[in-house]
């Protein structure tokens, strides 16, 4: 049997573990030891190369980004400043028609730009959105969707944990992917919004019976006092790793502490919040950094068995355009996402990929978004949906079934599938912005 039949074998293999409920880590990790025992006939080769992966993967320095933005997410969402987004662009947007779902769809994004957890997103916008446009006469099917679908630009719009795995599996710069992911988040954002407002006008029966809420009007000082820490954080952030004032991970770092500072400083963060968010860090960090090992591991398993290699020449030997290969590979990632979460379908198919886009000459900066857009729409669609269990978890209402949501969503994952089309066939809306 050759490497590349082995490493064909443990991909297959791989796959079939995590559909049957196997961790994805635990997955990647046994299948590629096994892989490069069968390869190069050594167990304790294997254990050496597993060791060596990991000890490389933890000493990266882009390594720490990972806990300083999750913690700055955490902090940002325990001191309220999601509901902060949500008057605000609620106040901007009330008094059109769809008003309500706009608002959402606006505060999701400036939340997105000061977390970059889509799971977080979807859990406070749906304790704080979905009641408010129920109130104000809108179907629980439209409230639900809509905090499902604007939740997932919290991965796109930068800081983005999925950005920053994407950039440490492929070594590119999480400072440009940052940057390079503002383009195609305001165009989706714009995408939302225009489609709600359309809505309303040619079919409202689907948003149901809207009306202009009486509550959400603020004064000029209650809007400087919403928005302005938004804005400090966002600026402080970004336009640090924009203007080259910091790297990715001081930024991540600075971004924590101002975070902390304006949540103590507004009176919402407590001693006990300031626990829940630690313990929250910790959980999210040690599974996504295990998640990231178990992904070095696996690299190297297929560097060993020559499969990237042989499938980059599977495309050229079929003369296939890098525009057939690309819509394969997407309609491939939105398939697994209808089983698999966004950073497992990363996991599996980035290091397969990466060789081919490379032999094409392809931008890896523009993959990545190309990517992450492609792997969110996933997250919209069933059985698995997660932004869907998460809201349906966080409602805990009979009436609102999971069928409901994913309709609610449907729309939102069209949205997405045409700003993917329009990223691909227009590079310069994620590539303008990059030095």
């Amino acid at each position: 049997m050759t490497p590349f039949d082995i490493g064909l074998i443990a991909l297959a293999v791989m796959i079939v573990l995590v559909l049957c409920g196997l961790t994805v880590p635990v997955a990647l990790m046994a299948c590629s030891f096994v892989g490069v025992w069968a390869i190069r006939g050594s167990p304790e080769l294997a254990a050496n190369m597993m060791t060596l992966a990991a000890s490389d993967t933890i000493a990266s320095y882009f390594f720490g980004v990972v806990p300083l933005f999750v913690l700055m997410g955490f902090l940002v969402s325990e001191s309220g400043m999601g509901r902060d987004a949500f008057d605000v662009a609620n106040h901007a947007f009330r008094r059109i028609k769809g008003g309500l779902g706009v608002g959402t769809v606006g505060a999701n994004a400036i939340f997105a730009a000061i977390t970059g957890i889509s799971i977080a997103s979807a859990a406070v916008f749906t304790k704080i959105a979905v009641p408010q446009m129920m109130r104000n006469g809108y179907s629980p099917r439209f409230a639900t969707g809509v905090v499902a679908g604007s939740s997932v630009l919290g991965m796109l719009i930068p800081p983005s944990l999925l950005l920053i795995l994407y950039g440490v599996l492929t070594e590119q710069s999480i400072g440009d992917l940052f940057i390079a992911g503002i383009g195609p988040g305001l165009v989706l954002s714009v995408a939302f919004g225009i489609g709600i407002v359309a809505t309303a006008a040619f079919a409202p029966r689907w948003l149901g019976q809207p009306r202009v809420p009486q509550e959400g009007e603020l004064s000029r000082g209650q809007i400087l006092a919403k928005g302005l820490p938004i804005v400090i954080l966002i600026v402080l952030v970004l336009g640090g790793i924009y203007g080259g004032v910091f790297t990715p991970v001081e930024a991540g770092a600075i971004g924590a502490i101002g975070a902390l500072i304006l949540g103590i400083a507004k009176g919402t963060l407590s001693l006990r919040g300031i626990g829940r968010v630690l313990i929250e860090t910790g959980l999210v960090t040690a599974s996504i950094c295990f998640l990231i090992i178990a992904a070095q591991m696996y690299s190297r398993m297929l560097s060993f068995s020559g499969l990237p290699a042989g499938f980059g020449a599977f495309v050229v030997d079929a003369e296939l355009g890098l525009l057939a290969v690309l819509a394969l590979y997407c309609a491939v990632v939105i398939a697994m996402g209808m089983i698999l979460d966004s950073s497992s379908i990363m996991l599996i198919l980035v290091p397969l990929m990466l060789p081919v886009m490379t032999d094409f000459g392809v931008d890896l900066i523009w993959f990545g978004i190309v990517t992450v857009i492609a792997v969110e729409i996933g997250l919209l669609t069933p059985p698995f949906g997660i932004s869907v269990y998460v809201i349906k978890s966080t409602l805990d209402d009979p009436r609102i079934t999971l069928g409901d949501i994913f309709i609610g969503a449907a729309p939102f994952a069209l949205a997405m599938l045409a700003v993917l089309i329009l990223v691909i066939a227009f590079p310069v809306i994620a590539t303008g912005l990059v030095p």
